[in-house]
């Protein structure tokens, strides 16, 4: 049985396509049961249960890495429905779970040569906050600011679900 926790943060909705794409492609995998959860971060609970065998963390990445209170207010601007704190308060308020598997991903603007991640800060945060088995995950493109999602990237995140699914039925995580 396997029990997945996606937390992520969406502004536009492309950060929330991706996850629940990731979250069909685990449930598709998985032929042992269990149950994937999809969450936004302002719902996302703050002590992770130990029930829960596998947590994703995604988010949007604004100026080069996760999103803080500026950025927010800014895509705000531009029509988003911000959270009222993203990724990066949320990893400052988790309680850590020593050897749970964490894995992050992110959706940035496809631009060639664009530094930074989202993805990657967060896989850092989580680290430096205890989850001693986070690590950085895949970056899914949006064809701008605003989106859509660049088209193909929803059924690689249905197949990265897959793998991810794959990784921890056999205890690789």
């Amino acid at each position: 049985m396997m029990n997945v926790l996606i937390v992520h943060e969406s502004m536009f909705g492309n950060t929330r396509q991706i996850a629940s794409a990731i979250a069909d492609g685990m449930r598709d995998a998985t032929t042992q049961g269990g149950d994937v959860q999809v969450v936004h971060v302002d719902d996302a609970p703050t002590t992770i249960g130990d029930d829960v065998d596998l947590l994703l963390v995604g988010g949007p990445t604004h100026g080069f890495s996760m999103t803080r209170p500026q950025t927010r207010q800014d895509a705000t601007s531009k029509g988003a429905t911000a959270a009222r704190e993203g990724v990066r308060e949320w990893i400052a308020e988790v309680t850590p779970r020593h050897g749970l598997p964490v894995v992050t991903f992110d959706t940035r603007v496809h631009v060639k040569m664009l530094p930074g991640s989202a993805a990657s800060a967060a896989a850092k945060a989580l680290r430096h906050r205890g989850f001693d088995r986070a690590e950085r995950g895949e970056t899914f493109w949006v064809k701008d600011v605003q989106g859509p999602v660049v088209e193909g990237e929803l059924e690689r995140a249905r197949e990265w679900g897959v793998a991810l699914a794959a990784r921890v039925s056999h205890g690789v995580s």
